[in-house]
């Protein structure tokens, strides 16, 4: 009656507990961890699938690295001129039009600082007659800087007009003003055109 059981009687219990651990589990018993909910679970799934990042850190991680690549596009399209990663303020036929069109021509408002500086020095030395002349030379530089715009605007509001009948225009023009402050070497996008050369 307390006598051990001989290997022959222990076996049949070892396969029995061999095809328990076979069948599947019973849906009642408790499986060790909560049930997430709906929510998350469909967010997990949904992050599984898309690639998502799994944290904050690693999102801003992406991001930074997203805006790098953008950034280095878009400086080879400055250089370039390639209308795909340009900047908003620098896309459509209509500024690259102006762009050209400024670029064709000479305009006395890109040589606004070198005379600007020219004119300090003068004004600097301790030269009476010297000093007299300097404010006119500003006064000279500037009148010819206004005279030069308004006969641009007019020009290139009447090109804009013509070529571009229906494609919205707004702020073309002070976009095309604002590049001849610019020196030409230093415009970005680059010149695409040579001076005198027809856009």
């Amino acid at each position: 009656m307390f006598r051990s059981r001989s290997k022959e009687e222990k076996a049949p219990t070892d396969k029995v507990t061999a095809d328990l651990s076979k069948t599947p589990r019973d849906p009642q018993a408790p499986k060790g961890r909560p049930t997430p909910k709906r929510s998350d679970a469909q967010t997990q799934r949904r992050r599984a699938s898309s690639g998502a990042p799994a944290d904050r850190k690693e999102a801003m991680k992406r991001q930074r690295e997203a805006r790098r690549v953008d950034m280095a596009k878009q400086r080879e399209a400055l250089a370039s001129g390639d209308e795909r990663y340009l900047p908003a303020r620098d896309k459509g036929p209509v500024r690259r039009f102006v762009r050209d069109f400024v670029d064709s021509r000479f305009c006395i408002a890109e040589y606004f600082l070198p005379l600007a500086v020219i004119i300090l020095i003068l004004s600097v030395i301790q030269v009476q007659n010297i000093q007299n002349i300097s404010p006119l030379l500003w006064l000279g530089v500037i009148v010819l800087i206004v005279i030069d715009s308004i006969g641009l605007t007019f020009r290139l509001r009447k090109q804009l007009n013509e070529r571009f009948p229906d494609t919205p225009k707004r702020g073309a023009v002070a976009y095309g003003l604002m590049r001849t402050l610019q020196m030409r070497r230093l415009r970005l996008p680059k010149p695409q055109v040579k001076r005198g050369e027809r856009p």
